[in-house]
């Protein structure tokens, strides 16, 4: 692969540019810990009981994986992470992660505290996305019976339709305020149903330009032929095609799934096949700007040094609004800053919530970091290499 020049993912400097030493021996302390599997499992179990007997944990959480993967509890809390990140031309995606009760008065709140982050975005340049899940809205069991196409009763019906209605009071929302809105991938069973609330949003909103955008999980072996689908539709329909390319997030749960009830696994059958579809996703993104507009959600090198080169052969600008990249706060800022620092439009998703609440959210993160080959080792030998460069630094300004 040709590598475009100007940018280094090693170059620690300018990824930890925003860390004192004192932030950056606390991010040591949590890769160290993150790094072993075994206290990652631990600790995890622990925190879960604890939680659900009602002991007071947050003391413990909130300044240590919270504060280092979290904005904050709330919108206003998360401010200083946004405030961060704008400092280093880094945008912040604010992402309530709460996962909701499942009843009518959860997701009139989910609803609620979503148009907050719309309204927030709409008022601060460095807030270029809003996200949300559609499980924060309606009911799970209810949108795998729609994608089954099996009956619902007028109750089911009426919710259904709710649901959709808190879609649309976001999208309207968004659209109205000139905001982009991540709509975020789930599992198989329901992805169909967000599917095609995501094509209704687009159709109504993305006419001038693409408002919403819909997510595709590269590791599904079918993703590219829907991404091709889709964009074939948006040119019948007169409509731009918002996407976000990620690999995805419920790999295991999904081959536990399929083994279960006896189906074909979705899932693509190795790393490098998921991989290979990713890539060639972002091929097909840049070879179709006419009509999509895509965020790469990635934390994987190569795909981002694939991307800057497709934009160099393309003459594309790396400020060019078509295309951003985005990585999850807390991790991969090796990437996140180094490519803001070269002027490539960049992302980070900012978690916010309860602490409490967050927890899910904060133990899927520590044990991603721990079950991804090399993850938690690639960010402690980061972090190493930086406090060993100004330690160099600081003993050549004592000489």
């Amino acid at each position: 692969m040709n590598i475009v020049p100007n940018v280094s993912f090693d170059d620690t400097a300018v990824a930890f540019s925003s860390k004192s030493d004192a932030e950056l021996y606390k991010m040591y302390l949590l890769f160290k810990a993150m790094n072993s599997n075994n206290l990652v499992k631990l600790g995890g179990g622990l925190l879960n009981t604890a939680i659900n007997l009602h002991l007071p944990v947050k003391f413990i959480v909130k300044p240590t994986i919270f504060s280092h993967f979290c904005g904050g509890e709330n919108i206003e809390e998360s401010e200083k992470a946004v405030r961060e990140l704008s400092r280093f031309n880094i945008g912040a995606i604010l992402d309530y992660s709460v996962e909701g009760e499942g009843d009518e008065e959860s997701f009139d709140a989910t609803r609620d505290e979503l148009l907050r982050t719309v309204q927030k975005a709409r008022h601060d340049k460095y807030v270029p996305f809003t996200v949300f899940k559609v499980t924060g809205l309606m009911a799970i069991d209810l949108m795998e019976k729609v994608q089954a196409r099996q009956e619902l009763t007028a109750e089911e019906r009426g919710a259904f339709e709710r649901g959709r209605d808190r879609v649309n009071a976001i999208c309207k929302l968004c659209n109205v305020s000139g905001v982009r809105v991540f709509i975020d991938a789930e599992e198989s069973w329901i992805q169909e149903t967000i599917d095609n609330l995501a094509y209704e949003m687009m159709e109504l909103y993305n006419k001038e330009k693409a408002i919403v955008y819909n997510t595709y999980q590269f590791y599904r072996h079918d993703r590219l032929d829907v991404l091709k689908r889709d964009y074939e539709n948006a040119i019948k329909g007169n409509y731009y095609l918002g996407a976000k390319p990620v690999r995805g997030a419920y790999m295991e749960k999904e081959r536990r799934r399929a083994q279960v009830k006896g189906y074909p696994s979705p899932i693509n059958p190795t790393k490098e096949a998921s991989d290979k579809l990713y890539n060639n996703g972002l091929r097909f993104c840049i070879e179709h700007l006419d009509r999509i507009a895509f965020c790469a959600g990635t934390h994987n090198e190569d795909s981002c040094y694939l991307l800057m080169q497709l934009m160099a052969e393309n003459h594309i600008a790396p400020n060019d609004e078509r295309i951003y990249f985005s990585q999850l706060y807390g991790m991969s800022d090796n990437l996140s800053y180094n490519l803001a620092n070269a002027g490539y439009n960049v992302a980070k998703y900012v978690p916010y919530g309860p602490v409490e609440a967050v927890m899910p959210y904060l133990l899927r993160r520590a044990n991603e970091n721990t079950a991804i080959a090399g993850q938690s080792s690639r960010e402690l030998g980061l972090i190493e290499k930086e406090r060993e460069r100004r330690k160099r630094e600081t003993g050549r300004r004592a000489a």
